[in-house]
């Protein structure tokens, strides 16, 4: 079973280094917000994918790319990364979505530190991976 998960998680991380490596979040063009029915959206208020157009532009990306890992996103100040994962997503994953979602938000918004916040199913911070650029490390806490 152990072997099992490893190589689910191996799976999961490489899929998510392919579409960030392959795809561009800010090619194209832009993309109109999804618009919530009204019944839907008295029962849950949707976050802005992002505060300025190149962060609603990646937050839409996001969502679009990675359907079944994540729930919600939303990029803010254009360094910040909130991702709510699905219930698909094991604890053992979560370390390796939040660097594949790093290496994908650098490269859309280089030269400046940046913060991944990953949140559980139930809206609770569960995990930030912080992206020192000076010295190209992640933190993780």
């Amino acid at each position: 079973m152990n072997s099992f998960r490893s190589i689910r998680s191996g799976i999961v991380a490489l899929c998510l280094g392919l579409i960030v490596l392959t795809t561009s979040a800010c090619g194209g063009a832009p993309q109109a917000s999804r618009q919530l029915p009204a019944s839907e959206a008295s029962a849950y208020s949707q976050l802005e994918r992002g505060d300025t157009q190149s962060g609603e532009r990646y937050g839409q990306w996001v969502m679009e790319t990675a359907k079944g890992l994540i729930d919600d996103a939303y990029v803010r100040d254009n360094d910040k990364l909130g991702v709510v994962i699905s219930p698909n997503v094991q604890p053992n994953e979560v370390r390796d979505l939040a660097r594949s979602l790093m290496q994908g938000f650098h490269n859309n918004f280089p030269n400046r530190d940046l913060s991944v916040l990953v949140y559980a199913p139930d809206r609770q911070l569960i995990l930030t991976a912080n992206y020192d650029d000076t010295s190209r490390q992640i933190e993780y806490q």
